[in-house]
């Protein structure tokens, strides 16, 4: 058992509580448009039916297929109730329901995706194989989040030999580059990367990762040939996809950076020069060819040879577009790509109440900080705070449950932003992630928890006696999947090219990434003191992704059966998603899919405390002085943000259902992502 801090007198608890009712305006529009429900043109599909794939019982002639109100389709055939036909991208698609499945399962944000993986799963393939065919179309169909050109992480869980292993993709930075290399042209030019900053420069682009760290899990868990997995992606590339309504908000919000790149506007944009609409056919053979050449001839055919030369002249061309602008060149060569190393690293696994999770270790500061957040959680009663009025979308959640989880955020960004960086150049406190979440110091940074009053902006534990600057940077965009594959085996992987479009260069069908630019800009913080995820070369810069498995505790007290697996896109605050995530399922009793589309709410270490206004629990109406949520967090001392969120959360649970275990998955109703493997209904 934990001490509890001090709870609210009983006057606050039951203003609070008073304050917790639903929202009364439940359809009010949200900053990103009008909401939809699952049906609300003729031919899309039902509520139930937007994540549902598969016959009764899993039929092998219907598995991997959606179910509509007239029978099942196959995922990108066009026909009637198929989802992936292109429909405006919107905030939030009310009415999703939890899909079940016996054997397996595969969730990801784009329909074509989730089709590729579910279809390597049929065939009996494993989860690490369905994972690199779903990125080789998710690659495709949404290159505005990842790629060939960027990095990824992966969990994954070995159900044979009951062992977590996690894969680093992260890219790193070129071996020419100095502490500086964002900021400036050079040490003797001190003027800015152009055009657009260091972003829209090849001085953003990091060696990518994704391709390495997919066939070193591949050699160690795939069954599949390497090859066969690209065959999905192949021929969508061939033979052409309908521009999705997300892919087609992302290519015009883009415009600026991507008329930089002469690839890119004859990709994406029309003879006249407007971007590419929704539900226009993209056929992308230079892609095709890429995939080809590396499917043959593996990752090295991706870092060595003509792929990686057409790469370098990228991120070393000095202008762009037409008329043509001036760019600053990156200083990648072709020995940054050949000596490329993706990594095993030992996961980030602490308890939780009755279970254990297991995250990602630095680079990638998700692992730790999601765990700091739960450690200092486990300290309250939590489930006490549950959502009221819970429904399909998670219910309402809580004055008291926002507030203490948005507190425990605050404090475990405070250390991240201190102290993780890549842990090849520098080492976190003590050496060990141990220091920042052992019991001891997580029950010290509850009791600095106010049940009346909000931090604002937490101060860093005192981890060692190094002084350490703080890094606050700004994080874009990302995809994430989960997939679970007939043996037990469960792949976690959020995978990301950075800002959306990245870096805004094209080479070879592919987009590159911006991920240099998750580097603090400089060496040092305003008061001189060295930062941890400062620039180096050959360094990783410092991550959120938080690709997250839960296993239920054993009776011995180790890790027992798998439970849950999720993770998401989202940047800085991929954390937030995923922690209210887990938190709803483990501690609020919510299915894989309530615990997705649950409201997004959480703090980075700001007083700025979001609550994501797409949700409908969320009323904005009146500056949100109609929503009691908003206004009890307010007199909590938190300055509320309803901005819309745009998390991309993928769940899968294993649960009991009439005796037997079976998977339950939750796919993001805001985005386009859909949940598919040989379903039943329960």
């Amino acid at each position: 058992m934990h001490a509890h801090p001090p709870f609210p007198s009983k006057s606050l608890t039951a203003d609070i509580a008073a304050s917790d009712s639903p929202a009364l305006d439940q359809t009010a529009l949200k900053p990103t448009g009008p909401r939809r429900t699952a049906s609300v043109l003729a031919g899309q599909l039902t509520a139930a039916s937007l994540a549902a794939c598969g016959g009764d019982g899993g039929d092998a002639d219907t598995a991997c297929e959606a179910t509509t109100g007239n029978g099942s389709v196959v995922v990108g055939s066009g026909l009637a109730g198929d989802p992936a036909a292109p429909e405006p991208a919107s905030g939030y698609v009310t009415g999703k329901k939890a899909v079940y499945a016996r054997n397996y399962m595969v969730t990801t944000a784009n329909p074509l995706a989730s089709k590729a993986g579910c279809d390597v799963l049929r065939k009996g393939g494993t989860a690490v194989d369905a994972a690199v065919a779903v990125q080789m179309v998710l690659g495709l169909v949404e290159p505005q989040s990842s790629g060939l050109g960027g990095g990824a992480f992966m969990l994954h869980y070995d159900a044979v030999k009951q062992k977590v292993e996690s894969y680093d993709g992260r890219e790193t930075a070129p071996a020419a580059a100095t502490p500086n290399y964002l900021r400036w042209v050079s040490d003797a030019d001190r003027s800015l990367p152009q055009p657009g900053g260091a972003r829209a420069s090849g001085r953003s682009i990091g060696t990518p990762g994704a391709v390495r760290m997919l066939e070193l899990a591949h050699q160690d868990h795939g069954k599949l040939t390497w090859k066969e997995l690209f065959d999905p992606a192949v021929s969508l590339s061939t033979d052409g996809f309908k521009i999705s309504g997300r892919l087609a908000a992302a290519i015009s919000g883009a415009t600026t950076g991507l008329s930089r790149d002469a690839e890119a506007v004859a990709y994406f944009f029309n003879a006249d020069g407007t971007p590419k609409a929704l539900g226009t056919v993209l056929k992308n053979p230079a892609y095709a060819s890429t995939l080809t050449t590396v499917a043959n001839g593996g990752a090295n055919a991706f870092y060595t040879g003509p792929v990686a030369q057409g790469i370098v002249a990228k991120i070393k061309a000095t202008s762009g577009g037409s008329p043509a602008v001036a760019i600053t060149p990156g200083l990648t060569e072709l020995s940054d790509l050949a000596s490329y190393q993706a990594k095993r690293r030992d996961p980030v696994c602490t308890t939780y109440r009755a279970y254990w999770v297991c995250g990602m270790a630095p680079p990638s500061s998700g692992g730790i900080t999601v765990a700091s957040a739960l450690g200092v959680l486990e300290n309250f009663d939590i489930p006490a705070y549950k959502p009221t009025a819970i429904n399909l979308e998670g219910g309402k959640p809580t004055v008291m449950g926002v507030h203490l989880v948005s507190e425990a955020e605050r404090l475990a960004y405070a250390d991240r932003d201190k102290y993780i960086a890549d842990t090849d150049f520098v080492s976190l406190p003590g050496g060990t992630w141990n220091t920042m979440l052992n019991k001891p110091y997580m029950a010290s940074r509850a009791a600095l928890i106010s049940p009346t009053k909000s931090l604002g902006t937490a101060t860093a534990g005192v981890l060692g006696s190094n002084a350490q600057g703080v890094s606050l940077v700004n994080e874009a965009g990302t995809t994430h999947f989960t997939i679970v594959d007939r043996q037990g085996n469960v792949v976690v992987m959020t995978t990301t090219v950075e800002a959306g479009m990245g870096s805004f260069h094209m080479t070879q069908g592919f987009i590159l990434n911006n991920q240099l630019t998750d580097f603090s800009a400089t060496p040092t913080d305003s008061a001189g003191l060295p930062i941890a995820n400062s620039l180096q070369a050959g360094k990783r810069p410092r991550s959120s992704m938080a690709p997250t498995l839960v296993f239920k505790k054993a009776a011995n007290g180790g890790v027992g059966e798998f439970l849950m697996g999720t993770g998401s896109p989202g940047g800085g605050t991929i954390i937030q998603y995923v922690v209210k995530t887990v938190v709803g399922a483990l501690d609020w009793g919510l299915d894989a899919q309530q615990a997705t589309s649950l409201v997004d709410f959480g703090a980075a270490n700001s007083p700025t405390t979001s609550l994501g206004g797409e949700h409908p629990s969320i009323d904005t109406s009146n500056n949100g002085n109609n929503d009691p949520l908003i206004t009890g967090l307010r007199t909590l001392g938190h300055t509320v943000s309803t901005a819309a969120q745009s998390s991309g959360i993928s769940t899968i649970i294993r649960v009991q259902q009439n005796g037997a275990n079976v998977l339950q998955g939750g796919a993001d109703p805001r985005r386009e992502g859909v949940v598919l493997g040989d379903t039943y209904t329960p």
